[in-house]
């Protein structure tokens, strides 16, 4: 049935995709995707972007329901909220897919770090400006971190898109307080929030 979606053209290429799915080189999904040559109607393209938007959301937001399920000692109901939060990943992954969003490893590098650019130099910014106007000390403090994270997350793209990152092992560490990412070596206190050296977590 997957291969019945309406508006979906399909080639001579589509039995060479499901060969491809079968053995495991591609996936069953993208072979929806490997031959449509046709356009799609913006309402749509609109739909699957709020598709998108929400399944993100409702995935992070499952992800930390399970932490709490987690320190309140609910296993089941924590392993619950994880299954639904991966589900819903799928979702968006589809989402995506269709929206033709996931693009070659470079390309997706140069759109990330234009986006992370975007996110710290305007939105938070702004964000940091309304918190002050409102004398929210608590929200301007959050959003100064997260603006100063988005920084460095951009940074680190740009480290990649010069080639200084693919071809060399490094571990990450990041703090669970702010996100903030330190390359290489753990700080004894994050340059962010100064939280201390026991609250990062490390990624080999």
């Amino acid at each position: 049935m997957l291969l019945e979606f309406s508006g979906f053209p399909f080639s001579r290429l589509r039995a060479e995709a499901l060969r491809r799915a079968s053995t495991g080189m591609t996936t069953y999904y993208d072979v929806i995707l490997i031959d449509w040559e046709g356009k799609m109607d913006e309402k749509l393209k609109e739909a699957f972007h709020k598709v998108y938007e929400a399944e993100a959301k409702a995935a992070l937001r499952l992800k930390i329901f399970a932490k709490k399920a987690d320190q309140e000692d609910l296993p089941q109901i924590a392993k619950l909220f994880r299954v639904i939060a991966f589900s819903e990943e799928i979702h968006g992954e589809r989402a995506l897919r269709i929206l033709r969003e996931i693009k070659d490893t470079d390309t997706n590098l140069k759109e990330s770090f234009q986006s992370e650019t975007s996110i710290a130099g305007v939105a938070y910014e702004n964000f940091v400006e309304l918190a002050e106007e409102k004398a929210d000390t608590t929200s301007s403090m959050i959003f100064s971190n997260s603006r100063d994270v988005e920084e460095g997350h951009a940074k680190l793209y740009k480290m990649a898109i010069n080639h200084l990152i693919g071809e060399r092992e490094t571990t990450y560490y990041v703090c669970q307080v702010c996100g903030y990412v330190a390359d290489g070596v753990c700080p004894e206190t994050c340059p962010v929030c100064s939280a201390p050296k026991d609250r990062f977590v490390e990624f080999k």
